[in-house]
């Protein structure tokens, strides 16, 4: 079951929260999370020298709360807080041009009117988030960094941080090849099927020039007490 399932969704609720936290009935439910999902698209681009790792939105009746994670907190607050400000402006920005682009229902416009709040948390081990090692590897992949070199630095950096293991996994053309192979790189135990164990999980896709090569990252961090 561990093997086929995503590992952050199989561990909702014993071990993890969700990262939208709001109410909404069944008209207006799918609106919400579109936009909700294609906001957080728009965070990870405009965010990505700050090492964002996680996007927690909460809605409630007069407020839109954003908590970012990022392992640079600096490059997202800036000089006494105007970085802060001009994320706060950027998210009521693409909120309006999700909203009208995509034409969605009354719940998202009305979401418009409500007060927006920034709050920036700190990555305290950014080698051990999988988003942002997954990331680091999509960018290096892309400066046609050799591969092997790359994955077996990661996984020595992820282990000496303080994992109980990490497995990497590149599908693609890698290093430009004629045909498609698939390529692990692992340390240590990823124990999927175990619910209390702590194992994050990030996809990311690199474009290289012979097309894409994704990225796939487990990072099993310590054992929970449920």
């Amino acid at each position: 079951m561990g093997q086929k399932i995503h590992p952050y969704g199989f561990r909702l609720g014993p071990l993890y929260t969700w990262v939208s936290r709001w109410f909404a009935d069944d008209a207006h439910y799918a609106d919400l999370l579109l936009q909700d999902v294609l906001l957080r698209e728009s965070l990870t681009k405009r965010l990505k020298p700050a090492g964002l790792a996680q996007a927690e939105i909460e809605r409630s009746i007069n407020k839109i709360r954003v908590v970012l994670h990022v392992s640079r907190p600096g490059l997202v607050i800036g000089r006494g807080g105007t970085g802060l400000e001009e994320v706060k402006k950027f998210i009521e920005g693409e909120l309006r041009r999700i909203a009208h682009v995509r034409k969605l229902g009354k719940a998202a416009f009305d979401q418009l009117k409500t007060k927006v709040e920034v709050v920036v948390e700190p990555v305290k081990e950014p080698n051990l988030s999988a988003q942002i090692v997954a990331t680091n590897i999509a960018d290096q992949l892309i400066k046609r960094m050799p591969h092997k070199r790359i994955c077996m630095q990661t996984v020595e950096r992820v282990m000496t941080a303080g994992a109980r293991g990490v497995k990497i996994k590149l599908a693609g053309r890698i290093a430009g090849a004629e045909i498609a192979r698939r390529e692990t790189y692992k340390a240590g135990t990823i124990p999927l099927s175990t619910i209390r164990e702590e194992v994050d999980y990030a996809e990311v896709p690199s474009l290289t020039k012979s097309g894409y090569v994704g990225v796939k990252v487990w990072i099993c961090k310590k054992t929970a007490a449920i």
